[in-house]
């Protein structure tokens, strides 16, 4: 096996075919990037934690949460207060899994959701 400095490549290596493992690591890549939005957005408005607090009726200990990549409890409640006082919108989008694979095809018919 070649060695390798590609975080993902041994990343993957580590977690063979593991699903549970993948689905692990892409939540943790989800919380880490709407913390590090949040961050983001804040630094660039000029903000500190404790500003931005109370700009969203909240406590600094809340915003530094927020920003911590480890986080799991984002709400969109949350996003919309944060994006509202830095006078942005909160866009979310849907995108399709790689996979190809039609949603549609896990769907069970309507006809079999009737009772007989």
């Amino acid at each position: 096996m070649a060695k390798t400095r590609n975080a993902l490549k041994i990343l993957e290596r580590v977690t063979g075919n593991s699903e549970s493992i993948k689905a692990g690591i892409a939540q943790a890549k989800i919380n880490l990037e709407v913390a590090q939005m949040i961050y983001d957005a804040r630094t660039k408005a000029g903000l500190s934690q404790s500003q931005l607090a109370t700009l969203i009726g909240s406590r600094q200990p809340v915003i530094a949460r927020l920003e911590d990549a480890d986080y799991e409890g984002h709400s969109l409640t949350m996003l919309h207060r944060i994006a509202a006082a830095l006078d942005q919108r909160l866009e979310l989008r849907f995108i399709p899994k790689r996979s190809g694979k039609s949603p549609r095809a896990s769907i069970p018919s309507r006809r079999k959701l009737q009772p007989a």
